[in-house]
């Protein structure tokens, strides 16, 4: 169990680090204050996490101590629910309704389809 924890913890400190890092380098470069940088970690992280569970059901190419660093550490500190939460009521109270539900729309059904074509590419 203790073992389970650090490694989760790990995992969870290097994507909340590539989190920030990658958030700020597409904020830079995109120069905009649109929600961009979450929705790149959050799509990302989705085609990732979809390897790392394509992987893991071939059961030969990753462990489950693998999984418990990959998926649920570093996928679960990259990505980030809280932050397209926050965006979008932010849009929300600036009445830019319509951006808000495409946000929503457009994030929903990519993750998805990243998280199918991770899984898919592995299989």
């Amino acid at each position: 169990m203790f073992q389970n924890v650090i490694l989760i913890g790990t995992g969870g400190f290097f994507g909340s680090v590539l989190r920030y890092g990658t958030n700020e380098l597409v904020i830079k470069y995109l120069e905009t204050n649109k929600p961009v940088g979450t929705f790149a970690v959050n799509i990302i992280g989705s085609f990732l996490i979809g390897i790392i569970l394509g992987l893991f059901e071939n059961g030969t190419l990753i462990s489950h101590n693998w999984k418990l660093f990959l998926a649920v550490g570093f996928c679960g500190g990259f990505t980030t629910f809280s932050s397209f939460a926050v965006e979008n009521l932010s849009m929300m109270q600036a009445e830019q309704f319509f951006t808000s539900i495409l946000y929503i729309s457009i994030s929903i059904l990519l993750g998805l389809s990243a998280v199918y074509l991770g899984f898919w590419i592995v299989k």
